[in-house]
């Protein structure tokens, strides 16, 4: 089993940049791939980035493309996500999430037995 503690939520301004990162623990040998979710209020959770355990491939959403940027540090064995130009449509709990197999789905769910507690990201205008 794995372990995943968010952290690094917080409330920015409008424009504003914000790190969010994600440790994990446990059998962290199993580890595929990590990344994030976020589920904005009233809305379903929405894949966010997604970046492999070797670090050979990384992948992010449209809607934060060119804005956020996922990476990580395989020796801690945390992922980070960087949130640059943060607009309010960004507000959303974030969940760190992982998975122990490759898989073409990366954008579902239901490919991530593992997910971390959240941390809330706040934008104000």
């Amino acid at each position: 089993q794995v372990q995943l503690a968010d952290a690094g939520g917080g409330l920015v301004q409008a424009g504003g940049s914000l790190r969010i990162s994600c440790t994990a623990s446990g059998r962290t040998d199993t580890i595929f791939a990590m990344g994030w979710f976020r589920q904005p209020p009233g809305k379903e959770r929405q894949f966010v980035a997604g970046i492999s355990w070797n670090g050979g491939w990384s992948y992010i959403s449209d809607s934060v493309k060119g804005r956020f940027t996922i990476s990580r540090d395989n020796a801690k064995n945390t992922a980070y996500l960087q949130m640059n130009t943060l607009q309010p449509e960004d507000t959303a709990v974030y969940y760190c999430v992982s998975r122990s197999q490759a898989s073409s789905r990366y954008t579902q769910e239901v490919e991530y037995p593992y997910w971390g507690q959240g941390t809330q990201v706040t934008v104000s205008s």
